[in-house]
């Protein structure tokens, strides 16, 4: 899915505030900001509508692999 840490991560990668992603995602910003400092836990679908919004934005979800998940950039050029 996404954490908040992540969310927090690919936020910065792209140079979004919350406001940003709650445009980008039609996600309230509130919601947005609670998830972020772990105040509630969103429903599955709208992890989901965060996740494919980062995605389209170019942002790759690194499963964690001994090192805890994670996020980048995708290179350009590339479809995985």
């Amino acid at each position: 899915m996404i954490t908040p840490a992540q969310c927090r991560a690919a936020r910065g990668l792209l140079k979004w505030s919350q406001k940003d992603l709650a445009r980008e995602s039609e996600i309230s910003d509130v919601t947005i900001r609670h998830f972020e400092i772990e105040k509630t836990t969103p429903q599955k679908g709208t992890l989901v509508v965060l996740r494919q919004t980062f995605e389209a934005a170019g942002v790759e979800f690194i499963p964690a692999n001994g090192g805890g998940d994670g996020v980048r950039l995708k290179h350009p050029g590339t479809n995985t």
